[in-house]
């Protein structure tokens, strides 16, 4: 999916108050690592993820892991963190997607 920038700045935005709920660590990108952060962003359409200090990846092979295994649009890299989003498959979980359509 290719975002526009306007869909970019009102995604950051809805981002800003999010925490990160996934991070990658020492034992960095897995298959499973990524099903998971698949599942759980299928609910929520826009997350954070962090990476830990012990960890050898970098913020940019991780966006590029992401984006090359999945679906999932990296936002935006901010430090150690990403900001990812998906828009969800079931109409309960797609509220971030609605407003988004209508920019």
């Amino acid at each position: 999916m290719t975002l526009t920038g306007k869909q970019k700045r009102f995604l950051r935005s809805q981002a800003n108050t999010l925490s990160p709920i996934f991070s990658v660590g020492k034992n960095g990108l897995t298959t499973t690592w990524l099903e998971e952060l698949v599942m759980a962003i299928a609910k929520r359409e826009l997350i954070k993820i962090s990476l830990q200090q012990g960890s050898e990846e970098t913020v940019d092979s991780v966006a590029d892991y992401i984006e090359t295994h999945s679906n999932i649009s990296v936002v935006q890299t901010i430090g150690r963190t990403i900001v990812l989003y998906l828009p969800a498959v079931e109409e309960k979980y797609q509220k971030v997607s609605v407003a988004l359509e209508k920019i």
